[in-house]
């Protein structure tokens, strides 16, 4: 039987059964889920199933909480796999939920329970959250992410209710007091006494960083008061000594895997931060330096983490408010240059590379004011170009020109076909 079938008999024996043995059949209709790839997973959860999973609660032939273990686990699917599903928000079960959360909340009779329907509705529901829902749901899984005791099963509900948060996108605006000094006592709590999983603290930083998007006065808490470069240079280490960098991606095992999950999950965060920050912060010197090692270190057996960590160098190349020594002295033009001259390189590492090349290339050749810092931007010219020199830059260079019917098929938005603003002029 293949996985669609072996989903559809269970998931169609389930009236049959008792609320003990509809939890049985649900583990193991969890477990198929786990197995499922983007196309099984897309072809199974339709408009249909959902409103079948509707009727069947309707008729009491399944238990709303025995159902809300399966809506969660597809929810928690879908996030960290990524795959599509869109047919969850017109469904009857989705215009159902929406009633049961606001009656919930109303009765604050069982917490678990509305808990448990803002977490299936959020991890399932892609459109904008309405307005009469998003704070009872911010409200109601933020107070299940602030538990602090350290025993297993906490640690799986707080990851959890972190997780769902972290899917509510950037195009979600939130005010301020309905989230802000919880989310930041999460995260302080974990940095002083590490009670979170890698996945629950990621899922803090994500959702915090999501609101930044809208709201760029959170700037001084990221930077300032929670220390985001440093902690994410931390993670970024402690995840790397935890994956085998030699082995090739398929052949690690399940805790290796959900490492490198994590890792690639913090460069959503690491980019937005590196494009958006305006405060200069000692520490990014640090993460800079992090991602450069990480390259170094994914490069041959890892080509998507690879690209990510180059990715995120691009951004802050692009940030002007990133100094470009910073880029010279942490080895990011090293590494850049080393890319351009691997003979496996890809078009997206490519794309990142020539980006990376033409903004360091345009803001040194930016205008200042003041002596001192005419002076400063000529050493740092010169600094930069005997590097290039050094690592082989003038392949590179040469490299460019094989690359034109490439370019000029790509269009990729404000990428240059001069080919002369790729060099470094003193």
């Amino acid at each position: 039987m293949s996985i669609t079938e072996k989903f559809t008999a269970l998931f169609d024996g389930l009236e049959e059964c008792d609320e003990e043995e509809q939890v049985q059949k649900i583990m193991e209709i969890n477990g198929l889920i786990d197995e499922m790839n983007g196309k099984e997973f897309e072809s199974i959860f339709t408009i249909e199933l959902f409103n079948k999973i509707h009727q069947k609660i309707e008729k009491n032939s399944l238990s709303l909480v025995t159902a809300t273990l399966l809506l969660k686990h597809v929810g928690r699917c879908k996030e960290l796999k990524c795959f599509l599903c869109d047919s969850f928000d017109d469904s009857s079960l989705s215009e159902s939920m929406k009633e049961m959360i606001i009656n919930e909340s109303e009765k604050k009779n069982d917490e678990m329970l509305l808990i448990d329907l803002c977490e299936c509705f959020t991890f399932l529901y892609i459109d904008f959250i309405p307005d009469e829902f998003r704070s009872i749901i911010v409200h109601c899984l933020l107070k299940a992410a602030s538990k602090k005791e350290g025993n297993e099963e906490t640690q799986k509900e707080v990851e959890m209710a972190l997780l769902c948060l972290s899917c509510i996108d950037d195009g979600t605006e939130i005010e301020q007091g309905l989230y802000l000094n919880e989310i930041t006592e999460i995260i302080k709590h974990h940095q002083e006494h590490h009670n979170l999983t890698r996945l629950a603290n990621q899922s803090a930083w994500q959702f915090l960083m999501n609101r930044f998007y809208w709201d760029k006065n959170l700037e001084e808490v990221i930077v300032n008061e929670l220390h985001f470069a440093r902690e994410a240079r931390r993670e970024l280490e402690d995840l790397s000594k935890s994956v085998d960098w030699k082995k090739k991606e398929e052949g690690k095992g399940e805790n290796e895997a959900k490492e490198v999950l994590v890792i690639e999950r913090w460069f959503d965060v690491i980019s937005e931060f590196l494009n958006s920050y305006t405060l200069w912060d000692e520490e990014l010197a640090g993460l800079i330096g992090s991602l450069v090692q990480m390259i170094r270190e994914s490069r041959d057996n890892h080509k998507d983490i690879c690209n990510r960590c180059l990715d995120s160098l691009r951004c802050a190349a692009e940030n002007r408010n990133v100094e470009i020594d910073v880029f010279l002295k942490e080895g990011t033009i090293v590494v850049f240059s080393e890319e351009m001259n691997q003979s496996t390189v890809n078009d997206d590492i490519l794309w990142n590379c020539l980006l990376f090349f033409l903004n360091i290339s345009e803001r040194i050749k930016e205008k200042t004011d003041g002596e001192t810092t005419k002076t400063k931007r000529k050493e740092l010219k010169r600094k930069i170009f005997e590097k290039m020199e050094e690592e082989g830059y003038e392949d590179i260079i040469t490299s460019f020109h094989e690359m034109v019917y490439f370019l000029s098929n790509k269009n990729y938005d404000g990428l240059s076909l001069n080919f002369s603003k790729y060099f470094v002029y003193v």
